[in-house]
């Protein structure tokens, strides 16, 4: 039976592929895909609004957001509310449902839709929220000449984006549900254009979120800070949330370099509830400057950075003080281990990472040979590593791995627990997936640590120092199947027994090749 979560996906999908159709003919699937996120999330800014101050307004004799703003007196508190609570103003007359009202009285414009976004971007301004909402539609250029030539053009074809936006059931309710992240997927994968192939670095899948927010929250009922430094469109840090048994945290840290995928990592924190003043966000390069440098470290880290991207590997980042302890910096094509050292830079005192990289990192030698005995001699913050199955990221069919670091290991400082879960998943016409049972195993054996036949190791300090510090899985996980042993006496037999079909067809032939004056050509008999 298809999970709820499958069925919400591939309604989503239908309804998104009667958008994009309406949008595909006037412009490029990198671009629309922009307009339609851009208008999903306005309406649920606005509908947030709706009910949010509806609800904030109960106390007050029953009164409506919409009726408190039509009066002198409620107006500037209401509006002071909102912008304290929700870091943002939309006035009734620009809410989506009132947008919808116009388009079905005929009375809409595609003007009134851009001024409906600049007075909720303005109403920022100058608040503790700005930071939050600076350029968050600037993607959706409601004057972009795509979309139409004329005034009336670019209101027709916005009018039915809108429409159909508003038929969508946004599963408000439904905190596990992505509906930006997985439209933004569906959209990438409806349309194979350069940028959409481009995009699946952007997005994590749900089940390889999943199995890096267990890792990481295990045990855990709340945490302090999260962070991701390659967060794309945040879904490794909603998982995190999750997963926590009280789903509790702190403070929302992040970092995306893509300027469009930036304004989508802000869209869906705020989807998914989490208040503008939870969250701290950066649209930097992650391995330059350092986007945390002014922050306090973090208890929990995820990440699933650009694998085996290139890097200036510059002389001056021996100065850094993320990458100088090592002594030696990641290669200059291969920047794995800088995105992780930068990680372990920002561990707090009970600090925790699970990040996916290359199994490369974990054999190469030189500087990453350096690397890692660092984090493992200096450090020994190395808790887990986890092979996963091929094929289950959009864009590469690499296999990769987990690796699970803690900056307190207990009574774990002395070993490193290895699992193989190459063989374990879901195949699937384009890509693999893990199921649930296959994320349990997972996360069981990490969790008690034992060995597991052909699955899992727990190998000590000395079997990796033995190792020269060579971490790939086989060295330590015996995956190999026994070969099946020949019966000898039973292939003599068979070899009898052919023997005996060759003479008896031999025997048939020969007198043929006499009649017909030719010379027998298997005149030799095959002895065993």
């Amino acid at each position: 039976m298809a999970s709820t979560e499958s069925i919400q996906s591939q309604e989503l999908a239908k309804q998104l592929w009667a958008i994009a159709n309406d949008l595909r003919g006037n412009m490029d699937a990198s671009k629309f895909k922009n307009y339609i996120l851009g208008t999903i999330f306005y309406r649920y800014l606005s509908e947030r609004t709706e009910r949010y101050m509806d609800e904030l307004l109960q106390n007050e004799g029953g009164i409506t957001y919409r009726e408190a703003l039509k009066d002198e007196d409620y107006a500037p508190v209401v509006k002071e509310w909102s912008i304290e609570h929700l870091g943002y103003i939309i006035e009734p007359k620009y809410l989506y449902d009132s947008l919808i009202d116009e388009i079905k009285n005929r009375e809409f414009s595609i003007e009134h839709f851009e001024r409906a976004i600049n007075e909720l971007t303005g109403s920022t301004i100058g608040q503790e929220s700005e930071a939050a909402f600076d350029k968050l539609f600037d993607d959706m250029n409601l004057q972009d000449k795509d979309l139409g030539k004329e005034v009336s053009e670019r209101t027709t074809l916005m009018s039915k984006v809108m429409t159909r936006v508003y038929d969508i059931d946004f599963h408000l309710d439904d905190a596990k549900f992505d509906v930006l992240g997985t439209a933004y997927m569906i959209l990438i994968g409806l349309f194979a254009s350069d940028a959409g192939k481009k995009g699946g670095e952007f997005f994590t899948p749900t089940c390889a979120s999943t199995l890096l927010a267990r890792l990481a929250t295990s045990g855990l009922e709340e945490v302090s800070s999260v962070c991701d430094p390659c967060a794309g469109s945040g879904s490794l840090l909603l998982e995190v949330k999750n997963h926590l048994t009280t789903h509790k945290v702190g403070h929302f840290y992040a970092n995306e370099l893509n300027g469009s995928t930036y304004n989508l990592l802000r869209m869906n924190l705020l989807m998914h509830g989490v208040p503008y003043k939870q969250f701290t966000t950066f649209n930097l390069d992650a391995l330059g400057r350092d986007p945390f440098e002014e922050c306090d470290d973090f208890q929990v880290q995820v990440s699933n950075p650009p694998y085996s991207a290139h890097w200036s590997a510059a002389s001056s980042y021996l100065d850094d003080p993320r990458f100088s302890a090592a002594g030696a910096l990641a290669p200059k094509t291969k920047a794995d281990f800088a995105f992780l050292e930068g990680m372990v830079h920002h561990m707090a005192g009970n600090g925790r990472i699970a990040i996916l990289l290359p199994h490369g990192v974990l054999f190469r030698g030189n500087a990453e040979l350096k690397i890692r005995k660092y984090l493992i001699d200096d450090l020994n913050v190395i808790d887990a590593i986890i092979g996963l199955p091929a094929n289950l990221f959009h864009g590469t069919g690499i296999p990769v791995a987990v690796l699970v670091l803690k900056r307190d290991r207990n009574g774990d400082k002395d070993n490193i627990l290895f699992i193989d879960a190459s063989k374990y998943y879901e195949s699937g016409k384009n890509m693999n997936t893990l199921r649930d049972e296959d994320i349990d195993r997972i996360v069981n054996a990490y969790e008690k640590r034992e060995d597991i036949d052909k699955f899992a190791h727990k190998a000590s300090m000395q079997e990796i120092r033995d190792n020269e510090y060579n971490l790939n899985i086989p060295r330590y996980v015996d995956t190999s199947e026994p070969e099946e042993e020949i019966d000898l006496t039973e292939v003599g037999n068979e070899i009898k027994k052919i023997n005996k079909e060759i003479s008896d067809v031999s025997a048939e032939l020969k007198p043929m090749f006499a009649e017909l004056g030719l010379e027998f050509p298997f005149d030799e008999e095959v002895d065993l």
